[in-house]
């Protein structure tokens, strides 16, 4: 049996998403005082779900985590979610597997 349908997850298989969900999340904590001054200490924040995350590292309550949260949707709907940056090769496989029929 030959298959010509291949699915690929988009952020982190595809894409490297961090620089937009760390800007979304720096928004999101820059409206609550909170300068970060290193991006890689908010990668920790990817891939967990976000209320946990806030509440987890940053100590907000449920309720801050909420809105937390829709500070960071404001930032990541109108502007993180183009800051992805194509993986290395990504291309290249996406050319090859086109070609052989995929």
């Amino acid at each position: 049996m030959r298959f010509n349908t291949i699915l690929f997850d988009l952020d982190g298989t595809l894409t490297d998403p961090s620089l937009g969900i760390t800007n979304s999340i720096m928004h999101a904590l820059s409206k609550r005082g909170i300068t970060v001054t290193d991006r890689s200490d908010l990668y920790r924040f990817i891939g967990p779900p976000l209320l946990e995350s806030f509440e987890r590292f940053c100590g907000f309550s449920a309720d801050e985590s909420k809105v937390a949260l829709e500070d960071y949707r404001e930032y990541f709907s109108t502007r993180g979610l183009y800051e992805n940056t194509l993986l290395d090769g990504c291309e290249d496989t996406i050319r090859t597997l086109k070609e052989a029929g995929c």
